[in-house]
């Protein structure tokens, strides 16, 4: 099987007909109000750009529209600590080809929310198989071990795993984990649509890098502003800090 004929998830699409109001929030954001459909057509395929520009509302959307709770998660986990969730979910339909054997959110910045939850779910409800599925409990371990833990153990093959900012967590080292972790599940038939700042997970070879701060235009990786300006600071840090703070 080709990596295409693996993909689950094909389009994207806004249904803009439905949309009474594009001053109204979410609706009014840029990337949202200038969006119609989106192709995927990578096993990974990474959304970048700058803070507040709309990623994790985006990515958001396209999670919940998939069935996937908010805070992240796989369909099973119907939680809520506080609400959130826009509305742009309502309004995104997701074009898929194939159905995945399993499918995850993992959201960095609510990440203690779920943990939390398997927590709970262990004890009051005696699921205690969840935390042979996580590998263990995941408060026991550091933030960004947990992370890296939930995939080992949770991810599998033919999956479709949706990312907002894994980086959050992860030093540099452990970010090549990731990438390790990510080309072995996309050798088995996994998909992932990732929202992320990170320079070292958008090199990954076979990915599509999409530019929210120009309508989701396509990118190659040495042209984005996160490795120009990665490499404009690390190559001269006197320069640049004399630019900054002079």
């Amino acid at each position: 099987m080709s990596l295409d004929d693996s993909l689950i998830v094909r389009k994207i699409i806004l249904e803009r007909d439905k949309i009474e109001d594009f001053n109204k929030y979410p609706f009014n954001i840029e990337i949202v109000k200038n969006f119609e459909e989106l192709t995927l057509d990578s096993p990974v395929t990474f959304f970048v750009g700058e803070n507040g520009i709309g990623k994790s509302t985006f990515i958001e959307a396209i999670a919940v529209a998939l069935g996937l709770p908010a805070e992240g998660g796989t369909q099973n986990f119907m939680y809520e600590t506080k609400n959130t969730t826009s509305e742009l979910s309502n309004y995104i339909r997701i074009g898929t080809s194939n159905r995945p054997k399993t499918k995850f959110f993992l959201r960095a910045e609510s990440f203690y929310n779920f943990s939390t939850e398997v927590d709970r779910l262990v004890r009051e409800d005696n699921f205690n198989a969840l935390l042979n599925s996580y590998g263990g409990s995941l408060h026991e371990c550091s933030h960004g071990e947990s992370f890296l833990q939930l995939v080992r153990n949770r991810f599998s093959d033919h999956g479709l795993y949706i990312l907002d900012e894994p980086e959050a967590a992860l030093s540099p080292q452990r970010q090549m984990s990731l990438l390790c972790y990510i080309d072995e599940l996309v050798k088995e038939g996994c998909q992932f649509i990732i929202a992320t700042h990170s320079p070292i997970l958008i090199s990954y070879r076979n990915a599509k890098i999409l530019d929210l701060n120009n309508n989701f235009e396509e990118v190659k990786y040495k042209d984005t502003e996160i490795y120009k300006l990665y490499r404009m600071y690390l190559d001269d840090p006197d320069g640049m800090q004399k630019r900054l703070f002079d």
